[in-house]
């Protein structure tokens, strides 16, 4: 007799998440269904082949689900729940005569009956297996050779590994991709004990899952270290299912793919990651802790020169000397500019940036900040013009970094202008209640496949005989200082037409419950500071 794939669990369930069985099922070259056990003379067809389907001239969504009748005569219908019912209250296989088909196909014998009790005795699933007739035994035999030959030849081919096991955990078969990725020799694993390939760890683990999988037929999958016959260990992903046989001996099936090149590349990315960062953090927490070394002298510089230029201690011999030391005077502020913005972006990258945070004014803030940038704006040939909403409620920020955000904007906004244009500052509450500060200008613009280069510490996307020069600093400046404060900075541009930055504040920081008296004006705060970024 043919040998019959015993169901322990809800069949149409199994079946469709089971390949192996699934296959198995539709190519069987007789007819066989799957009914369910709802209640006494109550069955629903839960699955059947296409053998059957073909037997019955029936479609496959016409049945499952439905009642035996649609696959029946009234007469066998009859007669067969009849021999059903019997079986399933004996708890024993029966056999019945052939039942009515379509006319094609083989000529059948008889259909066995077989129930299948569950963990609580109960019979809920029937498993019905066309038996043939002696006239045809030789062409299913055939049939059935093919479809084992087809699958044996699946085994082969496949490029994963593929294990069976019984229920003793030795190796009863292995296919040919197992043994040339692992390096055993087929004689060196059949018979032996899977676990034993694993390294000693995971050995107990394994063995405890295996008998738990192959008893229960539920499916595993995760990972597993193997050890190759050189010694090496190797990484894998496996996936385990469990498969019956009607004489009760049991199988696990465990297709394994080996990910050891993927799992030295992660290693070497997570490494190559944390020494980059290791470098960075050192590089950033150098150039923090140099912050007085590299201000001191200049201020000096700073300090000593505008006192000469104002010839505070009598005049100068010579005028040329004067010309001079403003070019000193205005070198050592350019460089002190320079030295500020790369302080505190490493300040920032090092995780040492603290804000010192108050309610101020936010329109007087955007005007202090126009105000400022007007001498520099007009030299240029440019005109700053602002729109500020009135009702903007006070900001709950960092007033010495919510100036530099404006100046760094405006400043270049101002350098890649060209000579006519209007530079835009608005400041207004969006529908969401958070605060938007835009400026906008009409310069020459930016790629749009180079606006993430222009927000990268140091990365300049104007021409290198462009003579405007910049570290490349402001902007992504602005952009660590305004997600310090949690809030965005996001850029459009156009190139020849325009750019235009938005920084926003989230509504947290500005419904803030302020005392008398708290709202400062922002120019107070940054007394003292207007040469410290």
């Amino acid at each position: 007799m043919l040998a019959v794939y015993k169901l322990t669990q809800d069949v149409h369930q199994e079946t469709r998440a089971d390949v192996n069985h699934q296959q198995l099922f539709e190519m069987m070259p007789v007819p066989r269904f799957i009914i369910k056990v709802r209640g006494r003379n109550d069955f629903v067809i839960a699955e059947v082949n296409q053998k059957a389907l073909t037997y019955f001239n029936k479609n496959r969504e016409d049945v499952l689900g439905h009642p035996l009748g649609v696959l029946l005569s009234s007469t066998d219908t009859r007669y067969f729940l009849e021999s059903l019912d019997a079986a399933v209250r004996q708890k024993r296989p029966v056999t019945v005569k052939a039942l009515a088909g379509a006319n094609s196909g083989p000529r059948l014998g008889n259909f066995y009956i077989n129930p299948l009790p569950g963990s609580d005795g109960a019979v809920s699933i029937v498993d019905v297996l066309a038996l043939p007739s002696a006239g045809d035994s030789q062409s299913l035999q055939r049939e059935r050779d093919d479809a084992i030959s087809l699958l044996t030849s699946v085994f082969d081919v496949s490029e994963v590994g593929i294990v069976v096991t019984d229920q003793n955990q030795r190796i009863v078969r292995v296919n040919d991709s197992f043994v040339r990725i692992y390096g055993w020799h087929r004689d060196d694993l059949i018979g032996h004990e899977f676990a034993n390939l694993l390294v000693p760890e995971e050995q107990d683990l394994a063995r405890s899952n295996h008998d738990d999988f192959i008893n229960s037929g539920t499916r595993s999958s995760g990972e597993m270290k193997i050890v190759r016959k050189d010694g090496n260990v190797a990484n894998a992903l496996f996936t385990t299912a469990a498969l019956e046989l009607s004489n009760g001996r049991r199988f696990q099936v465990t297709t394994i793919m080996d990910i050891t090149l993927r799992k030295q590349m992660e290693i070497t990315l997570r490494l190559a990651k944390e020494q980059a960062d290791t470098a960075n953090q050192a590089k950033s927490t150098f150039l923090a802790n140099m912050s007085h070394e590299l201000r001191t002298p200049l201020n000096a510089i700073i300090g000593f020169s505008e006192m000469m230029i104002k010839e505070t201690f009598g005049p100068l011999a010579n005028e040329k000397y004067k010309e001079y030391l403003g070019d000193i005077h205005l070198s050592a502020r350019h460089l002190l500019e320079i030295i500020n913005e790369v302080l505190d972006m490493s300040k920032i990258e090092a995780g040492r940036a603290q804000l010192d945070e108050e309610l101020f004014d936010v329109s007087q803030m955007v005007s202090a900040v126009s105000r400022m940038m007007a001498s520099r704006a007009f030299s240029a040939g440019l005109k700053i013009v602002e729109e500020i909403d009135p009702d903007i409620p006070p900001l709950y920020a960092d007033p010495r970094l919510v100036r530099q955000i404006l100046i760094n904007l405006v400043g270049n906004a101002v350098k890649y202008s060209n000579e006519g244009g209007t530079i835009g500052i608005r400041a207004y509450m969006t529908k969401y209640r958070a605060l938007h500060i835009v400026v906008s200008d009409e310069g020459i613009g930016i790629p749009k496949d180079r606006i993430s280069e222009a927000l990268e510490p140091f990365g300049q996307v104007s021409r290198p005989s462009d003579s405007r020069g910049g570290t490349g600093l402001g902007l992504p400046l602005a952009k660590a200082m305004t997600e310090l404060h949690g809030g965005a900075l996001s850029l459009e541009s156009d190139l020849g037409k325009g750019t235009v930055v938005t920084v926003e504040f989230p509504e947290d920081r500005l419904n803030r419950q302020k005392k008398t008296g708290e709202v400062r004006d922002p120019m107070q705060a940054l007394v003292g500071k207007a040469g410290t970024v």
